[in-house]
């Protein structure tokens, strides 16, 4: 059985901490195989760290001093529980921390955040095909939802890429 690790888990509040937090975004992004700029992700989460309360946190799981992956949590209402809601819009762990707990602990700080915040609920969503991703999921005991999601472009160009897009 692989070694839990010691995670020190922290809320990027400062500069120096986004710092260290973008090369994670940026793997998390290649993951995905997409591809924000740097200047975009950047304006992103000093827009969340400038507004915690209305906006989220972003958290950051540091091992021995080395930087293992962070999580994204944002603040919305939900009209069928009529209360506050956290998403965990972002996990991530770098592939050499995976199955060491990393993920468990920033599933755990945000529930936690959730908790402190107000939230009756934390939510979030993985690929069809994450099945690593998943595997953590059930074993917290998160319950799985059957929603399908869509999306529509609209055409508005994300804050730090440039001019926005005419229409």
């Amino acid at each position: 059985m692989p070694e839990i690790a010691r995670v020190e888990i922290g809320i990027v509040d400062t500069e120096a901490r986004l710092l260290r937090l973008l090369p994670l975004m940026r793997a998390y992004c290649d993951f995905y195989r997409v591809q924000p700029s740097d200047s975009a992700l950047l304006t992103m989460a000093r827009s969340l760290m400038a507004d915690p309360t209305h906006e989220g946190v972003q958290l950051i799981a540091s091992d021995g001093g080395e930087d293992v992956g962070f999580a994204t949590l944002f603040w919305i209402w939900e009209t069928t529980t009529s209360g506050r809601i956290g998403v965990m819009n972002d996990l991530y762990v770098i592939a050499s921390s995976r199955g060491h707990g990393v993920g468990s602990e920033l599933v755990a700080a945000c529930l936690e955040r959730c908790r402190r915040h107000g939230a009756i609920r934390m939510t979030w969503q993985t690929a069809p095909d994450n099945l690593a991703a998943q595997a953590v999921y059930d074993h917290l005991g998160a319950t799985r939802e059957s929603w399908i999601d869509y999306w529509l472009d609209t055409g508005v160009t994300p804050a730090g890429e440039g001019s926005p897009a005419q229409a």
